[in-house]
């Protein structure tokens, strides 16, 4: 570990927090429907968007209501993205003569899309056209976000509201995150990311000669569109196989900072509208404490153990710490910082590759996906998993005092504690049962290039991944077969919409509620003891569900690499 590198995380973590104020009070005021510098040009294009699909905005949708929007809508999405893929070869905007898409594979990455998932079972630049990486996969990068987002402020509307049946419109809340959030940042980033020198064009890919006298075919296409949304939604889904890695993807230092920064921003953004929604900003500020203590703890032990390196190469007098796998243009701090960021905002592979990371490395990824990418997370899914906790923690203090748990007002009784245990418990049974039977059964075993601990790593990382709408990767393992493109595809099907409804049903009995004033018996939920209480669930619940398997791949691997220093 260096003082640069040091710095470096220290920069980061800095910029995040001086965005989240003003970037929370301008999507504030964006889902209040209040005026904002871009209404007078984006007004009239919201209005039309309304007349042409039929959509009243003023209203007001009950929980269920709003469900089976967002279901619909993403069914639609799905097999829309579907179609294209299978018909792709028939279609204009294919340069390289892609030809259909396999249907296993076509069915993975239609899910994967929907969910804001972008995992990626193929090589993006030999298998998808130009149509389809625009119309499709970065159109979905726009929806996807946009309806993770919605769902958030649904959540919070459920907090923030008294006695109300409705908890917003879907269609509203979809539209004006996209054209006020999502679009017009993505522009000004794409127009940004040109100027550093990233493709974007329709041509035809570019054959050259090496200096050896080998031809190669250099690809290339509409990146830099795709590469804004893809961070900015925390897609991931790069349009090359090397993702973030690629230098058309991430030509520099600037665009490497400017994309994590990107990738935590509407997530820590989204706690500061939370708290001005409730009407108390500490509260949002609690919730940003809760999420930046755990993501400096991980990102602390990723540098840590990165840097250390591997115990057998040190034996043989070789420093440096981890390079293997490392992006050398940006060094160990910044693979592990970004590393840490993506696994918990959905943004595929980055600039190192998982799968080369020390086993302590590379636990820290894996259990912030598998707690549900609340560090900040994929727009949206970050807080309101992190909301869900927090309703357990409050439980868990009025338990300890002998009253009805209650937060921001609203009484936690049993119907809110049953749907936050029901959306928690979701996520471990999906990761842990398609992980058991992937290695038992010979389709499974087929897939991680390792034998013993890392090879089960590799399997539980895929199905943490898929389930956890991340889409990243360990690398080892080759997915793209009909096991693993059908049950990873479930996967992510489970890990997005069998979490969201019954969180849309605590959205729902909340928003129903009576506001009850507060009491000398009441917990505070804005201060140390709240961040503390809600850390200490998180780490248990997740120690509790995940010890086993862990226990199994990366620690059992971490012993036996470091067993000569143990005696």
């Amino acid at each position: 570990m260096t003082l640069n590198g040091w710095f470096q995380i220290a920069l980061y973590s800095a910029i995040i927090l001086l965005l989240v104020k003003p970037f929370g009070a301008y999507m504030t005021a964006v889902f209040a429907g209040e005026r904002t510098f871009l209404s007078p040009v984006l007004g009239p294009v919201e209005r039309a968007c309304y007349r042409l699909c039929g959509v009243d905005e003023r209203t007001d949708q009950h929980w269920v209501a709003y469900a089976v929007s967002m279901l619909m809508f993403s069914l639609v999405g799905f097999l829309s993205l579907y179609a294209l893929m299978r018909l792709q070869a028939f279609l204009p905007f294919n340069p390289a003569d892609q030809s259909a898409v396999e249907e296993g594979l076509a069915f993975n990455t239609a899910m994967s899309f929907t969910t804001n998932t972008n995992w990626q079972s193929y090589v993006p630049e030999t298998t998808m056209s130009y149509l389809v990486q625009m119309a499709g996969l970065t159109v979905h990068n726009f929806v996807s976000a946009a309806t993770g987002i919605a769902l958030a402020v649904a959540l919070i509307r459920g907090f923030a509201r008294r006695s109300a049946k409705g908890i917003g419109n879907f269609w509203v809340d979809l539209v004006r995150c996209t054209l006020y959030v999502l679009l017009p940042i993505s522009v000004v980033v794409g127009l940004f990311f040109v100027w550093q020198g990233m493709p974007q064009n329709l041509g035809a890919y570019t054959e050259v000669t090496t200096l050896e006298s080998a031809k190669q075919v250099i690809a290339q296409g509409p990146v830099a569109s795709q590469e804004a949304i893809k961070m900015l939604g925390t897609n991931g889904g790069g349009f090359f196989n090397a993702n973030s890695s690629h230098p058309f993807e991430n030509p520099n230092a600037i665009t490497n900072l400017v994309q994590m920064v990107l990738i935590f921003s509407i997530g820590a953004a989204l706690t500061n509208v939370f708290g001005r929604m409730v009407g108390d900003q500490r509260q949002g500020w609690a919730v940003f404490a809760v999420m930046g203590l755990l993501f400096l703890g991980g990102v602390g032990v990723a540098y840590w153990a990165e840097a250390a390196g591997n115990p057998a190469f040190a034996a043989l007098g070789i420093d440096g710490g981890n390079m293997e796998g490392k992006e050398v243009r940006f060094g160990i701090a910044n693979s592990a910082l970004f590393a840490t960021v993506t696994t918990d905002a959905s943004c595929g592979a980055v600039n190192s590759m998982h799968d080369s990371f020390t086993p302590l490395g590379g636990l820290i990824p894996l259990f912030n996906i598998q707690l549900g990418e609340i560090i900040f997370g994929g727009v949206g899914s970050g807080l309101y998993g992190m909301l869900l906790f927090a309703i357990l923690a409050v439980f868990i203090a009025g338990l300890m005092v002998g009253r009805t748990p209650e937060y921001l007002g609203k009484k936690i009784e049993a119907k809110e504690v049953k749907m936050a245990m029901l959306a928690v418990l979701v996520l471990p049974l999906a990761i842990l049962g398609f992980a058991a039977i992937a290695t038992v059964v010979e389709a499974g075993l087929a897939g991680p290039a390792n034998a013993g601990p890392h090879g089960f790593s590799e399997i539980l990382y895929a199905y943490t991944s898929g389930t956890g709408n991340n889409g990243s990767a360990f690398a080892g393992i080759s997915a793209n077969t009909m096991f693993y493109n059908t049950t990873i595809g479930l996967a992510m099907f489970i890990g997005r919409f069998l979490m969201i409804v019954p969180m849309m049903a605590i959205a729902g009995s909340l928003a129903a509620k009576k506001i009850v004033p507060a009491s000398a018996g009441t917990f505070p939920t804005h201060g140390p003891l709240f961040v503390g209480l809600v850390i200490g669930v998180i780490v248990i619940v997740g120690g509790l569900t995940y010890f086993p398997a862990l226990a199994l791949g990366p620690l059992v691997e971490h012993l036996a690499m470091n067993a000569g220093n143990l005696f």
